[in-house]
């Protein structure tokens, strides 16, 4: 928005801009019931910070130190040193006087309230760890960048446009509210530049299965030879599946096929209320099971490879200790990329969920039937949230402007709801309990599961600055399997370190086919290789693909084709 001109546009944005916080505010009474069920987890939260400054009381000592640490911050003491890196305050602008000594005392302070916890003895290891997490989001909220009148650059962009940036970001945020029904569901990219089918999600096939969970979408082929096993790629549900087919630039799915790979994608159904009673074993048989079977009779295969992203990989794992159990062996290979099967480690995920905490999200999704994928979305960007909610507020509100338009971006903000009794179970048998790593600790379908007895090759991709799937604690999933194991680390984080295409030239990966016993131990005797690590992979994959044969396109399988790719499914959104 340009500047107020004069006083009747000033009034009438006013006017409009007051009837949208009327609207603001029929969704928030209008969600009452999830603001309760927020309010009882924040109230969790509160009580165990409350335990920390309790238990301080016992140790006059340490809050001795931190008073004085706290009063040479406020008192000029300290010198101001802003760190270049903190992205927060790297505009020039921040070197102003004032500004300067008002960051260095919030940087201070977060360190010693920090340090004065971890200093704490005799509390509960874990108790400590969600506290520190808990307090962490709490200190990133009271930073000075994030309120107009102790953020210079925000202060200067209101005088440069009399105010208007200020009303454009009152209006960004009211139209966040509406999106997120209620939910803080801060933009992060520009919503109407992407759309599934026009300019993500565009290598060409048909959806050639399809049930109650799943479509069922088989690409067509770019070259006259591929490989003898076709390639089933199993992702998360917490996202869609297009994050491996975002645009030709950097799509896994479109690079795959032009290696010579028949590729077939899930494509998760967007649920909700009808869903709620899909439990994680409907998620094996009719997600992972049914898709193999209709990959081995549309293409006539065999045996299949396959492919599990995250979540995607916990269940693929499960599925094929399921399999081994029941003797069905059409699975030859398979590939984990940042995949947990041992929760030893959940990583800071962890600190969303305690017992307490699980039972009052199963008593909200016994209400609502599912769990609303843009509060997912909102925990997930938590983890990061100085990155991923904080710079966003700062952008969207104080400054008024509006996101780029970024593919990666636009994924992440396509959430998808999760059933009650899947995401139930999975939280509570694998995340809190840690089932899935032991033998017999799960049931599928009554059967009884042991990873150990997986026997096939499998290749486990990891990520070194991973923050939702710790590469420490993927490794400990990765010694858990009886077949012959690659174990290959990539560098960047969850998503950037997975889609990282063959000619980007960025980062490197490590790559060490024995497995040692420590993560440690793996990297101090790792090969490290500039670039992607997708044409390793692609090597190991095409020695698990058997011969060579004719490709064959989608629309003269042995089942009809249903649907171009994408699909209906993953058009659907919240």
């Amino acid at each position: 928005m340009d500047n107020l001109n004069n006083q009747q546009e000033f009034t009438d944005f006013i006017s409009n801009l007051g009837n949208q916080m009327i609207k603001a505010g029929e969704i928030i009474q209008q969600n009452a019931n999830r603001m309760w069920f927020d309010m009882q987890r924040q109230t969790l939260m509160m009580t165990e910070l409350n335990e920390a400054m309790s238990a301080l009381s016992s140790h006059p000592e340490l809050l001795q130190r931190y008073q004085q640490r706290i009063t040479e911050g406020f008192t000029g003491q300290l010198p101001v040193t802003v760190p270049k890196k903190d992205r927060r305050f790297k505009d020039e602008q921040w070197q102003q006087a004032g500004f300067a000594e008002l960051s260095q005392m919030y940087l201070n302070y977060c360190d010693a309230t920090t340090e004065l916890i971890e200093a704490l003895p005799g509390f509960d290891e874990a108790k400590k760890e969600r506290v520190l997490f808990f307090l962490r989001q709490w200190l990133s909220a009271i930073s000075p960048s994030n309120f107009l009148m102790t953020n210079p650059v925000a202060i200067a962009e209101t005088q440069k446009t009399g105010g208007a940036n200020l009303l454009q970001g009152m209006t960004n945020y009211l139209e966040d509210l509406e999106r997120g029904q209620g939910l803080h569901n801060i933009r992060m990219t520009d919503l109407n530049a992407f759309k599934p089918g026009e300019n993500l999600a565009i290598t060409e096939g048909k959806v050639v299965y399809q049930n109650d969970l799943i479509q069922l979408i088989q690409y067509s082929p770019k070259i006259d030879k591929v490989s003898e096993r076709p390639l089933l790629i199993v992702p998360p549900w917490i996202n869609k599946y297009y994050i491996l087919d975002l645009q030709p630039k950097n799509s896994l799915v479109d690079w795959a096929v032009k290696q010579g790979q028949t590729v077939f994608m899930i494509s998760w159904v967007n649920p909700d209320q009808s869903h709620k009673n899909k439990d994680f074993a409907h998620y094996v048989q009719e997600g992972v099971i049914e898709a193999i079977n209709a990959v081995c009779e549309t293409t006539g295969a065999k045996k299949v490879n396959t492919l599990g992203y995250c979540l995607g990989g916990t269940l693929l794992g499960t599925t094929l200790a399921y399999m081994k159990a029941i003797k069905d062996n059409r699975v030859t290979s398979a590939t984990f990329f940042t995949t947990l099967l041992d929760f030893t480690h959940p990583g800071e995920l962890g600190c969303f969920l305690s017992e307490e905490q699980l039972e009052i999200l199963r008593q909200q999704m016994d209400v609502e039937g599912v769990l609303d994928g843009r509060a997912l979305a909102l925990s997930y960007n938590m983890l990061r949230e100085n990155d991923l909610h904080w710079a966003y507020h700062v952008n969207n509100y104080l400054l008024g402007k509006e996101p780029p338009a970024f593919d990666l971006l636009y994924w992440n903000s396509d959430a998808t709801n999760l059933p009650a009794a899947m995401h139930h179970f999975y939280l509570k048998n694998m995340y809190l309990e840690n089932k899935l790593k032991e033998p017999a600790g799960i049931e599928i379908n009554g059967v009884a599961i042991d990873l150990s007895k997986i026997d096939i090759p499998c290749y486990f991709l990891s990520a070194q600055k991973d923050h939702i799937a710790l590469w420490e604690s993927t490794y400990l999933g990765a010694r858990l399997i009886k077949g012959d194991v690659t174990f290959v680390l990539a560098g960047s984080g969850h998503v950037a370190g997975v889609i990282n295409p063959a000619d980007s030239g960025k980062y490197s990966y490590f790559h060490n086919t024995e497995l040692k016993d420590s993560s440690d131990e793996w990297l101090a005797s790792a090969e490290q290789q500039e670039g992607s690590w997708w044409p390793n992979w692609m090597e190991w994959l095409q020695g698990n693909g058997g011969r060579t044969i004719n490709a064959k396109d989608p629309s003269k399988g042995k089942l009809p084709a249903l649907e171009d790719a994408p699909g209906s499914y993953v058009l659907k959104t919240l």
